[in-house]
């Protein structure tokens, strides 16, 4: 239904990726270590391919899922080769203890990114607010997203829907420094109110 890339090869490249082969979609896995990410193409199945790290990916959406202090850069190390296409930031800009953000009160990473990102490419913010965790048990979730154009937030939110999940517009991508926010909210209710991580965030619309 989709083709995304995927540059990781970490636990949400993983869920992510495994639940993008279920729904029918064509994934490109890419990682700075090759066999690493030959294993994760291997182990997601379908059709699941493997990239050069730094070369243009074959997918529409790329997703960069990589530790939020390496997001920025592998942005810039892509220059050119993410020109027109659809860049999805799942980061969480956590501080050492997860009990802050670790970066300005008027940014996000996503921001951070389309500082960097080719002119033609856009950012969206999305899936941050969901442990992997859960992400992995296939439930119906919702995926709240922030972004500045509306035909990139519509494209990603048919890959959300093919994974079985519901996509959310929250906003412009402004919007994605209150998501990370909403991260960390996560964060405290797994650690305090709710006590395990065994949940997610979501709306519910009265009838």
């Amino acid at each position: 239904m989709s083709n995304i890339s995927i540059i990781g090869t970490g636990n949400m490249a993983r869920v992510i990726g495994t639940l993008a082969v279920a729904g029918g979609n064509a994934v490109e896995v890419i990682g700075r270590d090759p066999a690493k990410a030959a294993d994760l193409a291997k182990a997601l199945g379908g059709a699941a391919t493997t990239g050069e790290f730094g070369a243009v990916p074959t997918g529409e959406i790329v997703i960069v899922a990589v530790l939020y202090a390496d997001v920025v850069p592998v942005v810039i190390q892509y220059g050119d080769a993410l020109a027109g296409k659809t860049i999805v930031d799942i980061s969480n800009p956590f501080n050492s203890a997860a009990d802050g953000l670790a970066i300005p009160d008027d940014t996000s990473v996503a921001q951070e990114v389309a500082k960097v990102a080719p002119a033609s490419a856009s950012v969206v913010k999305a899936f941050n607010t969901i442990f992997g965790v859960v992400l992995a048990q296939g439930r119906l979730l919702d995926v709240f997203m922030a972004g500045d154009d509306a035909r990139a937030k519509a494209e990603l939110a048919e890959f959300v829907e093919s994974l079985g999940l519901r996509p959310l517009d929250v906003g412009d991508l402004h919007m994605a420094h209150w998501l990370e926010g909403t991260g960390l909210v996560v964060m405290g209710l797994a650690r305090h109110g709710v006590g395990n991580f065994d949940f997610a965030l979501g709306a519910t619309v009265p009838a």
